[in-house]
């Protein structure tokens, strides 16, 4: 298993290398505290897959995703 600090810095990594790319949280993300997906955010992560279902894996509740978004000042497009 990733390391969550390795994880943040992988998704640094990605925004410097590809500056223009959608950087997405997506599978495994509702195993992630709200702590580590702050820090995405801010490493450089600009998109989440939102809804009940990913293929397989379910996502965040909408409702807490839409309390994480406002805590961190986030807007949603759409």
């Amino acid at each position: 298993e990733l390391d969550a600090l390795e994880f943040v810095r992988t998704v640094a990594a990605a925004r410097i290398t590809m500056p223009k790319a959608w950087v997405r949280l997506s599978a495994g993300r509702s195993r992630m505290s709200d702590a580590v997906q702050a820090l995405c955010f801010l490493a450089g992560a600009n998109s989440v897959f939102f809804g009940e279902k990913l293929l397989t894996t379910g996502n965040p509740e909408a409702a807490r995703d839409r309390a994480l978004f406002a805590r961190l000042g986030l807007k949603t497009a759409g």
